[in-house]
């Protein structure tokens, strides 16, 4: 068995052991933001940015610069 394979196993021993609420939710999260998605999703994705642009639904550049620059501020 690799070590890679040996890591594995412990986290999922560690996570079928976890009691921690929280940090279940937590990994939860970081598991759906960082799961690749279909290529169908990806297409359905831009399709709705497309009408949300078309709509007008979106920033100019100056406007995200203030944005991003305000995250700074809170």
């Amino acid at each position: 068995m690799s070590n890679t394979q040996l890591q594995k196993l412990e986290l999922l021993e560690w996570i079928a052991s976890l009691q921690d609420k929280s940090l279940i939710e937590r990994l939860s999260q970081w598991k759906e933001q960082h799961q690749r998605v279909s290529i169908e999703r990806y297409n359905e994705e831009l399709l709705e940015a497309d009408k949300q642009i078309e709509q007008g639904n979106f920033l100019s550049h100056e406007e995200a610069i203030k944005e991003v620059g305000s995250w700074r501020e809170e």
